[in-house]
């Protein structure tokens, strides 16, 4: 039973940075624009996080909380660049979120090197620590899993995904923001202006990105390197079609991505998966999100403009 409801905080721990990435690519595909740069972004934001509390963690005991905010707005401003190309331009999306994700390798391994001298940022000292609350530990069950030995950055992914609920569906933005991903030019005859709209959901999904970005290094390593990210940005797309494009739903796909990460750390525990080599439990992720993208791609479906560019001009 301990064993069970330990896996179950990990899982928690693990799909923090999955759930509010992933819902960063809500609001980019709902918009109408396709964000495959998620991945490049989130390193942006894990560089930005990871070199902000080196230079803050002897000042401050809020450097954590400040490094990630600072890597929620470079987060931000990077995916400017992909609304840019996607929306001004009408490039093609998923070639200009690959762009930046080969961009974002090469610039923070180049930063960390004018910074560091080393590709790699400085080791940090004060990411974020495991709490137990006190009183709340106590509750059966529940505060084994949600209030033991857990990071504070978990309730704010829960938090985000009530809030994006209730701005995507019960606010004016959100109705506008779905209109435009599924009907734009419909949208814009009703006097929506969608470029707006698109804009504003891709710098929230660069923010939410960055910020996943920086909470997974302070989580989960000491210091950020080229492999920090190691594909959580992919996994998080495959959350967000797995989860249809919904809140909730992604925060089902994102739960259920990060137990698969989670039994390999138990593997040895659990005499019938003690069987399988490790390195099979290393890529179950990944072999993971392949299959949920065969088997889902076809039968979710998602906003109807998304990844195509909009031309007023053609309706």
């Amino acid at each position: 039973m301990n064993t069970l409801l330990s896996m179950l905080t990990l899982t928690l721990i693990f799909s923090t940075p999955i759930i509010i990435v992933a819902l960063g690519g809500l609001f980019s595909e709902r918009s109408g624009v396709v964000n495959i740069a998620l991945e490049g972004l989130m390193m942006i934001g894990g560089f930005s996080a990871a070199t902000s509390i080196v230079f803050l963690e002897k000042s401050t005991n809020l450097a954590p909380w400040i490094a990630i905010i600072i890597g929620m707005i470079i987060g931000g401003i990077v995916s400017l660049l992909h609304a840019y190309i996607s929306i001004n331009l009408q490039g093609n999306q998923v070639i200009s979120g690959t762009a930046i994700n080969i961009f974002s390798i090469g610039i923070t391994i180049y930063l960390s090197q004018i910074i560091f001298k080393q590709q790699r940022t400085q080791t940090f000292q004060k990411g974020f620590i495991k709490t137990t609350y006190r009183g709340l530990s106590e509750i059966p069950i529940i505060g084994d899993i949600f209030f033991s030995n857990i990071y504070p950055t978990v309730f704010i992914a829960l938090l985000l995904v009530v809030i994006s609920w209730y701005v995507m569906y019960k606010t004016r933005f959100g109705l506008r923001l779905r209109a435009t991903g599924e009907h734009p030019h419909a949208a814009d005859s009703m006097g929506i202006n969608v470029y707006k709209i698109r804009y504003i959901g891709v710098i929230i999904s660069g923010c939410l990105a960055g910020l996943g970005g920086g909470i997974m290094v302070l989580t989960q390593d000491t210091q950020y390197t080229v492999m920090s990210i190691h594909g959580t940005g992919f996994i998080a797309l495959a959350a967000l079609i797995f989860g249809k494009w919904k809140p909730f739903g992604v925060l089902g796909g994102s739960l259920f991505f990060g137990f698969s990460q989670i039994l390999g750390i138990y593997s040895n525990k659990i005499s019938f998966l003690a069987k399988f080599p490790y390195e099979f439990f290393y890529a179950l992720p990944y072999i993971l999100t392949i299959i949920a993208l065969v088997v889902f791609s076809g039968k979710a479906v998602g906003p109807k403009a998304a990844g195509e560019p909009y031309d007023k001009g053609k309706r």
